[in-house]
């Protein structure tokens, strides 16, 4: 498990590429991405967004074809994977609390040209959305003056 990389995966480039493509700045290895809980794969600060890029296998995507207990040593497995669901939903309540947006994009939704498609269309909307809202609000209240 040691050869396992944890950082600049297959799909985590695919995000970070897709994410550029449509216009969206981020951060990989800023100093917000080492301080914040869990360690987030992007960080989007104008967003006040994290994205988190989980493997199906690694942190047990229900329904999914990616994702079966291996067939030897199954409790040690179970006990992993059961593990790193519970650091995920520890680390996104702390996050929310913190006030940060937290989005989970699982690998096998980076499979295809279709999916891809479809995320770029979904992170694109929420992302508007976001800014949208952020425009409303008067970042120096007393100037009166949005965005």
């Amino acid at each position: 498990m040691s050869r396992i990389r944890n950082r600049n995966t297959k799909p985590e480039i695919a995000v970070r590429s897709l994410l550029h493509g449509i216009g969206y700045r981020f951060t990989v290895n800023g100093p917000k991405n080492r301080l914040l809980p869990g360690k987030p794969d992007i960080v989007l600060p104008k967003y006040r967004t994290v994205i988190f890029v989980h493997g199906c296998f690694w942190h047990g995507h229900e329904h999914c074809g990616d994702f079966h207990l291996p067939e030897t040593r199954r409790e040690w497995w179970r006990n992993k994977i059961e593990g790193n669901r519970s650091r995920d939903a520890r680390v996104e309540f702390e996050l929310q609390s913190l006030r940060w947006h937290v989005v989970t994009i699982w690998a096998c939704a980076l499979k295809t040209v279709e999916t891809r498609k479809w995320l770029a269309g979904r992170l694109r909307g929420w992302l508007g959305e976001l800014s949208e809202r952020n425009l409303l609000v008067p970042k120096n209240p007393s100037c009166g003056k949005t965005g």
